[in-house]
C-alpha cells in the first residue's frame, strides 16, 4: 500500500454524502498523510457531483474503487453491505460499514470472518458511541439497574428496506449491550407498521441476568425528533440528550435529590467516528465498535423484529 493513506466512500446517498464531506475534511487537515482518493456509487451523476465538490474522483466500477483506496466507509443500502463490504475486505481493504452491519446474521458473520482472515479493520457505524455524551455515561455509570431510551424522528424517506428497529433502535441496543456487562435473558417487544410494510414504531424490554432492565422506544413517524437516554443505578441517575449533547446527573442527598448539570464538550459524532476509523485503519488499532459487536447488536435487533413480525401475523 502507498505511503499516503488513501480513503474512499462507497455510496453517497443521504448518509454517504456526509461521509464524503468529512473524509475531505480529514484529508485536508492531515498534513498530506491522508488522501481522499475516490467515491463509488451506482448513480454516476451523483458520484461525479460529490467528487467535484470535494476534490476527489468518481468511479463507477467497484474493482477500480478498491484499487484506489486503502480504507473505505460503506454507506450503501443494508442489503448490499455483504456484497460491497465483502469485496473490499476480500481485497485487503479496511472497512467501516454503516449500521446495521448487515440484514442477516449470516452476512454479518461472513464480514466478521473475512476481516479476521484478511487481518484488516472492520468497524460498524454505530455513531452514538462517538457522541460526546457517551463519555459521561461511561464515566458515571458502574452498574446500571434500569435504562430508558427514546429515539424518535419524522419519516426519513430512506432506509425503507428495513424497519425502525434496524434503522433507529439498533443504536440503543448496541449502547445498552456496551453498558450492561451481563447476559441478555429475556426480550419482550411490540411494534406496528404505519407508512411502510415493516414496523415504524417499536418498543422493546430487555432483561439481563444481573437484573438490569432496558426499555427502548423507537419511532420514525413522530412529529418531533428525540434522542434521549436515562440510566439509573443505586446512588444516581444520568439523563442525557444525544441530540442537544447535554444532560443532568441526579444524586441522592439525604432525603432529597441533588441535580448537577453535566459538562459536555460538543462535537460532530460522525466526524469523530470517521476520524477514529481512519486512525484504527492506519495504525492497526481495535475499533470502538468492532464487527463482532455490530453483529451482536444485529442479533438482538433481529430477535426483536421477529417478535414484532409474529405479532403482525397473529394480530396481537
Amino acid at each position: 500500500m502507498s505511503q499516503i493513506f488513501r480513503v474512499g466512500v462507497a455510496g453517497v446517498g443521504a448518509i454517504g454524502r456526509n461521509h464524503a464531506r468529512i473524509m475531505a475534511e480529514l484529508a485536508a487537515n492531515s498534513g498530506g498523510s491522508v488522501q481522499f482518493a475516490a467515491i463509488y456509487d451506482v448513480d454516476q451523476a451523483r458520484a461525479a457531483e460529490l467528487a467535484s465538490q470535494y476534490g476527489t474522483r468518481a468511479v463507477s466500477d467497484l474493482g477500480e474503487f478498491t484499487d484506489a483506496v486503502d480504507a473505505a466507509s460503506v454507506a450503501v443500502p443494508t442489503v448490499a453491505h455483504r456484497e460491497i463490504g465483502g469485496f473490499l475486505l476480500e481485497k485487503g481493504r479496511h472497512v467501516l460499514v454503516e449500521k446495521p452491519i448487515a440484514d442477516t446474521l449470516d452476512d454479518a458473520q461472513h464480514l466478521v470472518n473475512l476481516a479476521a482472515a484478511k487481518n484488516v479493520i472492520l468497524q460498524v457505524g454505530h455513531i452514538e458511541r462517538f457522541n460526546p455524551v457517551m463519555k459521561q455515561l461511561e464515566q458515571h455509570m458502574t452498574r446500571p439497574k434500569f435504562i430508558e431510551a427514546h429515539r424518535l424522528s419524522p419519516f426519513p424517506n430512506r432506509s425503507i428496506d428495513i424497519g425502525v428497529v434496524l434503522d433507529l433502535m439498533i443504536h440503543d441496543i448496541e449502547i445498552v449491550l456496551h453498558l450492561v456487562k451481563s447476559p441478555l435473558v429475556e426480550v419482550d417487544s411490540v411494534g406496528i407498521p404505519v407508512l411502510t410494510r415493516r414496523e415504524d414504531i417499536a418498543n422493546a424490554r430487555l432483561k439481563f441476568a444481573d437484573g438490569c432492565i432496558a426499555n427502548l422506544t423507537a419511532s420514525r413517524v413522530s412529529p418531533e425528533k428525540m434522542r434521549k437516554i436515562r440510566v439509573f443505578q443505586s446512588e444516581a441517575y444520568l439523563s442525557l440528550d444525544y441530540q442537544e449533547q447535554s444532560g443532568w446527573i441526579y444524586r441522592r442527598d439525604g432525603m432529597s435529590i441533588a441535580r448537577e448539570e453535566v459538562q459536555i464538550e460538543k462535537d460532530e459524532p460522525l466526524k469523530c467516528e470517521l476520524a477514529a476509523f481512519v486512525e484504527c485503519a492506519r495504525l492497526g488499532k481495535r475499533p470502538v465498535v468492532s464487527g463482532q459487536e455490530g453483529a451482536e447488536a444485529l442479533r438482538i435487533a433481529l430477535q426483536i423484529t421477529e417478535q414484532i413480525q409474529k405479532g403482525f401475523a397473529t394480530g396481537a
